[in-house]
């Protein structure tokens, strides 16, 4: 069993050891909880967290800090933090800890130096929190590094925080403890000192505001929050269509009204959801001093993507403690949070549809609200689900106020600042922003992240509208013929869209200019009927915001014509190896349409598919066996039309000849019935009479081999010479073709080549 040391004990703290331990809450799953169910451990109570603190020790004339490896009691997230708030760490701040009731550490997390000032009231600095899971053990490592503050921040401090519902065992009041030569405290130990909760911090307003147009408190004392009543909590995700109205705030506050939105509000799940402890932050919400919200701010908070999104509201928790507890601000800095599955909470109160005050960007929370999302975007792009959801706020939350998402809008500076970029501005300076733009835009900071940044244009697009990457896909139902679609009446039109659905309202199906079918924002296909005739098809996209994009249209023609076979199909022998079982043969045939001929299929007696352009194809027939050949042209809009041949092929062997002159049988198996029939007499010649269309001599052939005259019906066809390099039987080598059936007669007769004057023969086939 491993030996740990605990921060820690009382008696540690009396024996003087470094470190300082702050208990600021004792924390643990309701009781009778079983989970974290994305609201409040399922019991629908608010979940208290817990944050212990310790001191750093510093070294290297205040240029490093370290705490070394440590046992704790469990915890989920950590920050370091320092006690000035303007101040920032210009180097690196790395931590590592030990998965909770393991030996496993994890990788070195590096933390952003610098968690944004939040608001004027903060009563510490920090870097962002770091969501590191359930841990019992940690490591800190702090060094200076930046040019303008060679050494580390004042007050160097690790905080660690339990959100409850997701660590096993509770948070017990314990003291920090160094590592000595036993690692345990000194038994003789004087009394230990109290351990006393950390001191509140008072509460200031945000940053200055510029001048509003008309008056109105930017602070609204003693407005109940909209979202927190213990009573029967929301859902966690109520539909956009039904979201409740903000309470009704005390009759003798001014608060901003709730304006109506170009755009529908997202699900939402409330802080009653996440399970916020509302005590921690009892002070009244304020709202933005000209009611009006002009711009987005992209954050992204958590330090890590490691949580599962059933750990997401444990996240969403330990920030609120983190802001709150550890940095001394009124409330979560963050307007609205974002999980990686694209689940949204709501995050300081005073109610989502109204313009609250946040704490997210100092200098301009005066005029923004803030969304981040869960995790770190420095080298991770951030998810598909994360993004829609973050533009689905956007649009909302903009489109209340008349903002363009694409647009770009003019702050005025709170105070004086800089930005991640190097740009510089002092208090109430002018400045142009995209209505929605990231963190680093308008002060010192990374966030949120290389990636999530690059991402921010895309976001503007999904947010703003209209539907981008709108395309027709398909046309089912229908052939196509170069740009053109061909169908007999009923179309099913696929589409494809880079905006996620959740930010279309609708699709529709556009006939000549006409709505043939409406669809919902997450189809991709629709169903149209169309009348004879041509037709423009297209698909118009509606983005949330009302914004159209219709595609360019499809050309789709409507007809009823069948095909026709213009040529009836045909057959002929063909050259080639002749056997009982497969002569060679050619069928022929061409077919037409009106419109556009799409194939011809050969359907016995096999299956073959043919080009609108081919008119013929080679085949094999057997001997002997009447054979049907059915064809079957279709055009693009699925009319069709058929038509058929049959023949049957009929071989004659050698000795079905009238022979004159001198021949001599020979035999082997090689030959079409194992004969043949061979002369090198000159004028020799047998002849061969039958009734059919079309007729093949067959031979053998070598390179000894001499030629033959061949006289069709007594008159001379042709002279043929049967030299060949390679031996070949039962070659087909001269064929004869007739446009109907008829008696005929095939002589042939031997030329008496000089030097190769035989000639070998297996007999004829015909056709019939």
């Amino acid at each position: 069993m491993r030996s740990r040391r605990i921060w820690g004990t009382a008696a540690a703290v009396a024996a003087g050891v470094s470190g300082v331990l702050v208990l600021q809450g004792v924390v643990g799953s309701p009781t009778g909880s079983s989970g974290d169910d994305g609201r409040t451990g399922g019991s629908g109570e608010p979940v208290t967290a817990g944050v212990r603190s310790a001191a750093l020790k510093v070294a290297d004339g205040g240029r490093s800090a370290a705490s070394g490896k440590r046992d704790v009691a469990p915890f989920s997230m950590l920050g370091v933090t320092w006690s000035d708030p303007s101040a920032r760490v210009e180097g690196t701040v790395e931590a590592r800890t030990r998965a909770a009731g393991t030996d496993t550490w994890s990788n070195w997390l590096v933390l952003d130096g610098d968690s944004g000032q939040g608001e004027s009231g903060a009563g510490r600095g920090g870097t962002e929190p770091a969501w590191v899971g359930p841990s019992d053990g940690v490591e800190v490592r702090v060094r200076a590094g930046g040019e303008s503050s060679p050494v580390l921040p004042e007050g160097l401090r690790l905080d660690m925080i339990d959100p409850g519902g997701v660590t096993t065992a509770r948070m017990e009041p314990a003291a920090f403890t160094e590592d000595g030569p036993t690692g345990e405290p000194s038994a003789s130990a004087g009394p230990a000192e109290p351990v006393t909760p950390a001191p509140e911090v008072t509460q200031t307003p945000a940053e200055p505001a510029p001048e509003p147009t008309g008056t109105r408190s930017e602070t609204a004392t003693g407005v109940p929050p909209t979202s927190a009543a213990p009573s029967a909590p929301a859902p966690a995700s109520p539909p956009a269509s039904s979201a409740p109205p903000s309470a009704s705030p005390a009759p003798t506050v001014s608060v901003p009204p709730v304006p109506p939105s170009t755009a529908p509000r997202p699900p939402i799940t409330d802080r009653a959801g996440w399970g916020a402890d509302e005590s921690i932050s009892p002070e009244a919400p304020g709202y933005l001093p000209g009611g009006k919200v002009r711009a987005v701010v992209v954050h992204h908070t958590a330090e890590s993507n490691s949580y599962t999104c059933d750990q997401a509201p444990a996240v969403v928790r330990g920030i609120y403690a983190y802001h709150v507890r550890t940095l001394g601000w009124k409330d979560i800095g963050y307007n609205f949070l974002v999980d990686k599955c694209g689940r949204i909470y709501e995050g300081r109160k005073g109610g989502v549809d109204r313009p609250v005050m946040g704490a997210h960007a100092y200098g301009f929370n005066a005029e923004t609200t803030g969304i981040s999302i869960l995790g770190t975007y420095t080298d991770t792009a951030a998810s598909t689900a994360a993004l829609t959801s973050v533009a689905r706020i956007a649009a909302w939350k903009l489109g209340q106020y008349g903002v363009n998402p694409a647009g770009t809008v003019t702050l005025t500076a709170g105070d004086a600042g800089r930005s991640h970029s190097g740009k510089t501005w002092a208090k109430g300076a002018r400045l142009s922003f995209p209505a929605i733009h990231g963190h680093r835009d308008g002060y010192n900071t990374q966030c949120p992240g290389n990636r999530l940044y690059g991402q921010l244009p895309t976001l503007r697009t999904w947010a703003a509208g209209p539907v981008s990457g709108l395309a027709v896909t398909s046309v089912a139902g229908a052939g196509q013929s170069g740009t053109t679609y061909y169908t007999k009446a009923a179309v099913t039109v696929g589409w494809k869209a880079s905006t996620p659905a959740a930010l279309v309202s609708r699709y529709e199906l556009l006939v000549d200019g006409k709505v043939a079918a409406t669809t919902a924002g997450s189809a991709t296909s629709a169903k149209a009927t169309l009348a004879l005739g041509t037709h423009a098809v297209a698909v118009r996209a509606v983005h949330v915001s009302g914004k159209t994009a219709t595609t360019a249209a499809a050309t789709v023609v409507a007809e009823t014509t069948a095909p026709a076979f213009t040529t009836k199909p045909n057959l002929a022998l063909r050259t080639g190896t002749v056997n009982t079982g497969a002569v060679p043969v050619t069928l022929k045939w061409k077919a037409a349409d009106a419109a556009a001929l799409k194939e011809v299929k050969l359907t016995r007696p096999v299956a073959k598919t043919y080009g609108p352009t081919t008119t013929s194809a080679s085949h094999t027939a057997a001997s002997g066996t009447a054979t049907t050949w059915s064809l079957t042209a279709r055009d693009q809009a699925g009319n069709t039309a058929t038509a058929s041949v049959a023949g049957t092929p009929v071989i004659l062997q050698e000795s079905a000849a009238k022979r004159s002159g001198t021949w001599t049988t020979k035999s082997s198996s090689s030959y079409l019935g194992g004969k043949s029939s061979s002369s090198s007499a000159r004028n020799a010649s047998l002849t061969w009479t039958f009734t059919g269309r079309s007729a093949a001599w067959i031979v053998s052939r070598a390179a000894t081999s001499g030629q033959a005259h061949i006289y069709v019906d007594g008159t001379k066809a042709a002279t043929v010479d049967l030299k060949s390099s390679t031996t070949k039987y039962r070659d087909a080598i001269w064929t004869k073709t007739w446009s109907t059936s008829g008696k005929h007669t095939v002589k042939i007769v031997v030329v008496g080549t000089t030097g190769r004057p035989a000639i070998t023969t297996d007999g004829l086939v015909y056709l019939k």
